[in-house]
């Protein structure tokens, strides 16, 4: 069993740690930097923490140097409801931070901090990672949405969340205005379509890409519904600054200016 490194152990007794073995890349995107989870940990299905309730989240394992002591400790961190709990994993001591991330990674599974992926063979998930991405996804007070609705009520604006802007029409949106008759609504990257970071899977293909496709149908529809029943539509992507996405709903909001495109290339 791993164990945290112990005080005598400190590599760096006498020297601040080189930020290779700590610091991540600055400027990387958040693509790349999950994907850097998923290597460390050997897997993006084996990032996963149980919230109960049949609830499972993404973790990440982050490194931080502690100056004085020069040392470097390891944390897990997850989101759960708008909050981000993190549990302290050990001192790590490598040279570089991909040896330093896979060693926090062993002293979460060591600690019985994740879970491990439902390998039923029954599953329409034909993958781990993808059965991964199953439980991870959430439907609703998503992360995006939690930022950018604290954004909004902190500029004093009121709203309703994950109503239906029309009774008669089965759609949600995440945000809704109804005075204003104005429907936000934030969409992820993977089940949208993103142009700019979806990417289709490899295992069962051509049931995800019928999938994306329909979600994609499905926007354009209830944009042209709403849009006839005189609402404006308002759409973000979930990897949006959520200060300029806030920005552009208080404007609207507001009446400051005309209505922007529901997003650029829709």
């Amino acid at each position: 069993m791993t164990s945290a490194i112990a005080p005598s152990d400190n590599r760096w007794a006498d020297k601040t740690p080189d930020p290779r073995a700590w610091k991540g890349r600055q400027g990387r995107s958040r693509r790349a930097a999950s994907l850097e989870q998923d290597r460390a940990a050997g897997g993006a299905d084996r990032r996963l923490v149980d919230l109960g309730d049949g609830r499972r989240a993404r973790a990440s394992v982050e490194l931080k140097l502690l100056p004085r002591t020069r040392r470097i400790r390891a944390y897990l961190r997850w989101s759960d409801k708008g909050r981000s709990p993190a549990r302290y994993l050990g001192e790590v001591e490598h040279a570089t931070r991909a040896e330093n991330l896979a060693q926090g990674w062993r002293l979460a599974w060591d600690r019985g901090l994740l879970v491990a992926p439902d390998v039923t063979t029954s599953s329409w998930a034909k993958t781990p990672a993808v059965r991964a991405v199953m439980r991870a996804n959430k439907a609703r007070d998503t992360g995006p949405e939690l930022r950018l609705r604290s954004l909004l009520h902190k500029r004093g604006l009121r709203y309703r969340v994950n109503a239906k802007p029309l009774p008669s029409l089965r759609r949600t949106a995440d945000v809704v205005f109804p005075a204003a008759r104005i429907a936000i609504f934030v969409d992820g990257c993977y089940w949208h379509g993103c142009p700019e970071h979806y990417r289709p899977a490899h295992a069962n293909g051509g049931f995800w890409r019928e999938k994306i496709d329909g979600n994609r149908a499905r926007d354009r529809e209830t944009d042209q519904l709403l849009a006839d029943a005189d609402w404006t539509v308002i759409r973000i992507w979930e990897h949006e600054d959520p200060t300029e996405a806030a920005n552009r709903v208080e404007e609207v909001v507001r009446g400051e200016g005309h209505v922007r495109p529901l997003r650029p290339g829709r």
